[in-house]
């Protein structure tokens, strides 16, 4: 795979549906202020619930709301970037006109998955950094340099796992007729990421960490920001998040073999 090609393609894209959403200049700003409100309305039940009490499972409001910075981060990002070029894919398998994809001289995977994206979906991007900024300053301190490279890292296996996902999500769209439940079921599911790992108890908290690791996603870069992660849990992060994404790409690869275009 050429990976200057690739990253030009990439370009092309994004230019393309930063083009498209300012021609909807009212639109933009309404969807860019609505991201906003939704993420105000995140932060609702952890007032709610650390109004009666100073700590959940030894996690204070402060330290909660590093989660939640993370989880309105990857909101963004999953809203902005993985949904909307693969829901896309959806309707071309419904519709029989995968062929136009599958037929350029690409890697099909790619292409679907860069087909589109909401440039507005950047303000929860923003309205993360600024929870880890409100929640550092609150606590009276600042994290440290390899703390910072930590979360990075997971930021980066976050976003690789979120994708995986939803790249086996949509490829049941290929023995489905409709894969809208499993979509919706999907973006419920995540929003239990908003809480740190340790309020979840018995089968959930195994579901949560292993099955959909919802804890490798926000409360592991929130650890690593206050510097409670251990090393071995990165390292078991970035393995998990390749294994993950080898998957999900064989899944992808055999999924493509049963897809029947309009023209068969």
């Amino acid at each position: 795979m050429n990976a200057k090609r690739y990253l030009r393609l990439l370009g092309v894209q994004l230019k393309a549906s930063g083009l498209l959403a300012l021609q909807y200049r009212a639109d933009f700003l309404a969807e860019g202020l609505t991201s906003l409100a939704w993420t105000f309305t995140a932060l609702a039940p952890l007032f709610v619930v650390f109004n009666a009490r100073p700590s959940i499972e030894g996690w204070t409001f402060q330290e909660s709301l590093l989660v939640v910075g993370w989880f309105t981060l990857l909101q963004g990002v999953l809203e902005g970037a993985i949904s909307p070029s693969l829901t896309g894919m959806v309707e071309h398998i419904r519709k029989g006109t995968l062929d136009f994809v599958l037929l350029k001289p690409a890697d099909a995977q790619f292409l679907v998955s860069t087909q589109r994206f909401l440039p507005w979906r950047a303000v929860n991007v923003l309205s993360g950094v600024g929870l880890f900024v409100y929640a550092f300053v609150s606590l009276g301190r600042w994290p440290s340099l390899p703390g910072i490279f930590a979360s990075l890292v997971l930021l980066a296996t976050s976003m690789l796992i979120l994708y995986s996902m939803w790249i086996l999500v949509v490829s049941a769209a290929f023995f489905v007729v409709k894969v809208d439940n499993l979509t919706y079921l999907f973006t419920s599911i995540f929003d239990a990421a908003r809480w740190p790992s340790a309020v979840f108890r018995g089968s959930l908290a195994w579901v949560f960490t292993f099955i959909i690791p919802l804890a490798l996603m926000t409360t592991f870069p929130a650890l690593a920001l206050l510097g409670r992660l251990p090393w071995t849990w990165l390292v078991g992060a970035v393995v998990g998040a390749v294994a993950f994404a080898a998957v999900a790409r064989w899944v992808w690869l055999m999924s493509i073999r049963h897809y029947t275009s309009a023209s068969s």
